[in-house]
């Protein structure tokens, strides 16, 4: 049987649970090893705990497990990861977004930047500050007007990767999640530097701004889906459906992403890679988000993350 990976509210704290079926249970009580009392710990660990997981979950589904679990209604779920060690993000990476973000601007689209023969870009969020989970209330950035959403296929790394070559990239993730790269776009530039000067863009403001990144709501195994390069993915805000796309349409897929990230830094287990989003984000419309505005997040294969916007 499939399982999942989640983090659970547990006391004042938070433990690893996997999700077998609607039945939640305690991840370091079905592996028996006290580091997999965490995500981050399993991860940590991935190459034994992937073992103990799939041993588990075929012993809960035959009955020959005496295990008591809980059930996926009464979990209050958080962030899977806690907390990711590094977030990498990628920009401009879906065909369709960079056709719309051409004609907003009165463009014609061009070529792609693996067209040209770019490399993947990656930018970086804070982990600690923009990481929420499920359900969360992600509070608006005083400074800002202009937030938007973008639906993002997540890879979390499950192994060290350092130099991995393309081919061998994706043996370096452990699964993957839903994440939404919510940006604030009125403070994208500092008007007062040109536009030629490297200190014109504003990262840290547009990107890192508190609760940036919902994440959730658990890690699908990389061994449950067979291509990731070929999965839905929608986005609505209030149940009106903004995005819809596919990851066929990434112009570098994951494993270029990954080989790329890996030749710069050295990847760690429990690192993000958030791989792009498709064209139906909200500035080409001039729509932002506002307070009490719902956002859901859908990508096949994995399922759905809702959280809301407050002031």
């Amino acid at each position: 049987m499939a399982y999942k990976l989640l983090s659970v509210r547990s006391g004042q704290g938070a433990r690893a649970g996997v999700l077998i079926g609607d039945t939640v249970y305690d991840a370091a009580k079905i592996t028996g090893v006290a580091a997999h009392s965490s995500v981050l710990g399993m991860l940590e660990d991935w190459s034994r705990a992937r073992r103990l997981l799939a041993r588990a979950s075929k012993r809960i589904e035959s009955g020959q497990a005496r295990i008591k679990g809980a059930p996926l209604k009464s979990a209050r779920l958080l962030a899977p990861v806690l907390y990711p060690g590094a977030i990498y993000c990628a920009g401009a990476n879906y065909t369709d977004h960079m056709a719309e973000m051409a004609r907003a601007q009165g463009q014609t689209p061009g070529p792609t930047m693996k067209e040209l023969g770019e490399k993947p870009w990656h930018f970086v969020k804070t982990s600690r500050s923009s990481v929420v989970g499920p359900g969360a209330r992600v509070k608006l950035p005083v400074y800002s007007q202009m937030v938007d959403w973008e639906v993002e296929l997540a890879a979390v790394i499950g192994k060290v990767a350092r130099d991995v070559p393309a081919e061998r990239a994706l043996d370096s993730v452990a699964g993957y999640t839903i994440a939404n790269d919510l940006s604030a776009r009125d403070v994208m530039r500092r008007d007062k530097n040109p536009a030629t000067s490297p200190f014109h863009y504003d990262w840290l403001s547009q990107k890192c701004f508190d609760g940036s990144c919902p994440l959730g709501p658990w890690i699908v195994p990389a061994d449950d889906l067979a291509d990731p390069q070929n999965l839905g993915l929608k986005l609505w805000v209030n149940d009106k459906l903004m995005q819809d796309s596919s990851t066929s349409k990434m112009i570098f897929d994951t494993a270029e992403q990954i080989a790329m990230l890996s030749s710069r830094v050295t990847l760690q287990p429990g690192d993000l890679v958030l791989t792009g989003t498709p064209a139906g984000v909200g500035v080409p419309r001039r729509v932002f988000l506002k307070p009490g505005d719902t956002v859901k997040l859908w990508i096949e294969g994995i399922g759905e993350l809702s959280h809301t916007m407050a002031s």
